[in-house]
């Protein structure tokens, strides 16, 4: 019993992983294949930890912009209250509403972007967001790290949540 359990999860990480990187592939964004750890943070890309997140959102005081790169059903589903919904940046449209809405913002500006779709090392959406930030000049970009989904690694842990729109 044990043993057909760990082959299921098995199979369905691996088939969970596939829809991620078939997404890119066919987005024509497809990325280089991530390290296969996803824990390990990618050496080019600032990540904030969820707790450390929380915690900073329960302070008082100037809040990061939180902005939402993901899929639109998984921000109406649940997000992070005060997140901006921009749109999966696999798509030029949504890259396009990243790069409007943080014209006017000073490039010091602490932005957190997240998606929650996938493992962030897998995510189709983080990276063309965060790259794009960066290469406009913005030095406090950072990603959610979230190792599994949105649901394990923030909203199971009871972290603050919004629904709808």
């Amino acid at each position: 019993m044990f043993q057909f359990r760990r082959i299921g999860w098995s199979l369905f990480c691996v088939m969970l992983i596939a829809a991620c990187n078939r997404n890119a592939a066919t987005t024509g964004h497809a990325t280089a294949t991530p390290p296969p750890d996803t824990t390990a943070a990618a050496e080019d890309i600032s990540t904030v930890q969820p707790a450390e997140l929380a915690d900073l959102l329960g302070k008082s005081g100037d809040k990061p912009l939180l902005l939402h790169v993901g899929f639109k059903k998984l921000y109406e589903q649940a997000h992070i209250p005060g997140s901006e919904y921009l749109g999966p940046t696999t798509e030029e449209e949504a890259l396009t509403r990243l790069k409007q809405r943080v014209a006017t913002v000073p490039k010091s500006t602490p932005i957190i972007i997240y998606c929650g779709c996938c493992p962030w090392v897998r995510c189709p959406n983080v990276k063309p967001a965060y790259y794009a930030l960066r290469d406009l000049g913005f030095t406090n970009a950072r990603v959610l790290f979230i190792s599994q989904n949105f649901g394990a690694d923030w909203a199971d842990k009871h972290y603050p949540v919004a629904a709808g729109e």
